[in-house]
């Protein structure tokens, strides 16, 4: 019933420990779950024939050899046995809370994108899936260690098949290209659903050496801006704040407040050099009254600690 399709990066060290750890997570989720790994990369053959997953080497990249997001999706969504799929940056491990969130929004009949925020955790070593506990020493690590990432931090993506048409040419490996599936989906009027309270989306650590600029690089170099000038800028840039959806372990609550986050992207570049200019010509008058930064908290604490 579901495919899952991912881009690695060489398995090399520590990325390739930590991205064999996703792979034998998503394998496990259930039988009837069908693996793509797109990409040429050192060791990308060999681990899926070791792993028994399809390989499609060919991917299409740009001139800086970064990948296409936009071939990735288009070639799943037409190879794919399944009509339901989930792009997983492919250092994200998943347990069977995945497929039960997965059967509930299913049910509901209608096009859809689930996505959820990821969980961070340190992980350096091999997980032990011949462990029949291991699903619950992993919620167990999150618990000790894990971090729970913002509304923007999104690593999976589980739609109805051809949901995702016209991509415009974003590739994978820089920001943005994330929060515009966001946005796509909102756009075709497909449920968004915010599945973060009971899909435990672990990602696993790592640095960003194959930046030269490390994760600075990752996040602002031309790349990153070219990213967010074909997704048509903030406007097309949605996160999780926008689901139409909320999934819990009662139900699935709907998202009154959806609307609220693209006015406020909207009003910002307006109202924001208004505040700050107020802001710089109050504060001579500020700084007269006391009112300067921290003195509203501190004088709750002192309130609080009188009480």
């Amino acid at each position: 019933m579901l495919t899952i399709f991912s881009t690695p990066k060489p398995f090399h060290g520590h990325i390739g420990i930590i991205q064999r750890n996703a792979i034998k997570s998503w394998k496990l989720i259930h039988p009837d779950v069908e693996i793509i790994l797109f990409g040429d990369d050192e060791g990308a053959s060999e681990v899926c024939q070791e792993l028994g997953i399809r390989h499609e080497a060919d991917v299409r990249r740009n001139e800086h050899g970064t990948k296409f997001l936009n071939y990735i999706f288009d070639r799943a969504q037409s190879v794919a046995r399944h009509q339901y799929l989930c792009y997983a940056n492919c250092d994200i491990m998943f347990a069977s809370d995945l497929w039960r969130a997965f059967e509930r929004v299913k049910s509901w009949n209608i096009p859809f994108l689930m996505a959820g925020q990821r969980w961070d955790v340190e992980l350096t070593e091999p997980w032990n899936f011949e462990r029949s506990d291991w699903e619950s020493r992993l919620v167990e690590l999150i618990g000790h260690s894990g971090t729970q990432r913002p509304e923007d931090w999104i690593d999976y993506f589980l739609f109805s098949r051809g949901l995702y048409t016209s991509i415009p040419p974003l590739v994978i490996g820089r920001v943005h290209w994330d929060q515009w599936l966001i946005w796509k989906a909102r756009s075709v009027k497909a449920a968004v659903v915010n599945a973060s309270s009971v899909v435990r989306a672990v990602h696993q650590n790592h640095d960003y050496s194959y930046h030269p600029e490390g994760a600075q690089g990752v996040w602002s170099d031309e790349q990153s801006i070219r990213n967010r000038e074909v997704a048509g800028g903030q406007r097309h840039l949605y996160t999780l704040q926008d689901a139409t959806y909320t999934l819990t372990c009662e139900g699935a609550d709907y998202n009154w407040f959806h609307r609220l986050p693209p006015l406020k992207r909207a009003i910002r570049p307006v109202w924001a050099p208004t505040w700050f200019r107020f802001l710089g010509f109050t504060r001579p008058i500020r700084r007269k009254l006391g009112l300067r930064k921290g003195f509203i908290a501190n004088a709750s604490k002192r309130r609080a600690d009188r009480s």
